[in-house]
């Protein structure tokens, strides 16, 4: 494992995952597992970013979260999966880069503006939203990470990290490797009412739903706004449902399908029942799995204390480095 390149990766446990979380990060590392040294955290220090005041159910979604984790397939022998608090070198590393990090550096990042704006309603002027990118830097460096899996959106988040790294290097010593992106495929999921998925517009399809609960959100999707009568010919490219259909039903059923729907030969809900019982069908097994892991009360904290653990003993050889370097 040592000659492989290592991965780190996390997710904030601030709610049930939906399909777009699937198929926007977990889908990507259950891929590149056998390939690479991952390491893959719950970010629960980050929850509280934007979640300070709303700390209530964070334990709750720790364990939903990584129950999703491991029943869609990540596999805790391929992979060391922890949680960032277990971790105590995450927080000693983010109060050395606090140091030397130019607070311009936090201020030109895109996405704190972003959030910003659309966070308007929450007092967002903390420490640690703006100094976010520096925990997110003492996570990432703090196993030496070579790579990271990251969207187009998300490169300014790297580069930070690539420039806090740099500078502790040219002021201490050479410590770091300046992680490369991993460049993923990051679908973009409509909700049902058309809408990007997300839990705040209750618009979500979730990973631990029922094969039910699953067919009644597809059935109350949005489809072809023009397609008023079942008579009207509809048009995939800017249905809503159809977003779905390209990911969960075979290409050979949407070669019928397509045609079917410009021709009004298929009406909408016949074409979502179709789109309910493929989804339900490759959901299935992730789901059954799921559900054996959750009769067990003990797997998940098991798991991330046995993962955090690992986890420990890679970072405490690390920091013992910096501490080195930095002659403290």
């Amino acid at each position: 494992m040592g000659t492989q390149q290592r991965i780190v990766s996390g997710m904030r446990p601030t709610g049930k995952l939906h399909i777009g979380h699937y198929h926007g990060v977990l889908e990507n590392w259950i891929k590149i597992q056998d390939s690479f040294d991952c390491f893959f955290f719950v970010a629960d220090w980050h929850s509280l970013t934007t979640e300070y005041d709303n700390t209530a159910g964070i334990r709750t979604s720790i364990h939903e979260m990584v129950l999703d984790w491991i029943g869609f397939g990540l596999d805790p022998a391929k992979s060391v999966i922890f949680r960032q608090s277990l971790v105590p070198h995450h927080s000693e590393l983010n109060l050395i880069l606090s140091m030397i990090t130019p607070v311009s550096w936090l201020e030109r990042n895109p996405t704190y503006k972003e959030m910003l704006d659309n966070l308007a309603a929450k007092d967002l002027s903390t420490f640690g939203f703006l100094g976010y990118p520096v925990l997110m830097a003492a996570d990432i460096i703090l196993y030496k990470a070579t790579r990271v899996p990251v969207g187009h959106d998300q490169l300014p988040h790297l580069e930070i990290t690539r420039e806090i790294a740099r500078r502790f290097n040219y002021l201490y010593g050479n410590v770091f490797p300046e992680p490369e992106a991993f460049l993923t495929e990051t679908p973009k999921l409509l909700g049902l009412d058309g809408r990007k998925m997300s839990k705040s517009y209750g618009n979500s399809i979730y990973l631990s739903d029922t094969a039910e609960e699953t067919t009644k959100k597809v059935l109350s999707m949005m489809t072809d706004p023009a397609r008023i009568r079942r008579s009207d010919p509809g048009d995939p490219d800017v249905c809503v449902a159809f977003n779905l259909h390209r990911i969960y039903v075979p290409q050979e059923k949407l070669d019928e399908i397509i045609p079917a729907c410009r021709n009004a030969a298929i009406g909408c809900v016949e074409c979502k029942k179709i789109l309910a019982e493929c989804m339900n069908e490759r959901l299935a097994p992730c789901r059954s799995k799921r559900a054996e892991l959750a009769t067990r009360p003990d797997f998940v904290n098991d798991l991330l204390q046995d993962g955090s653990r690992r986890a420990s003993e890679i970072s405490d050889a690390v920091m013992t480095e910096v501490r080195e370097a930095l002659k403290i």
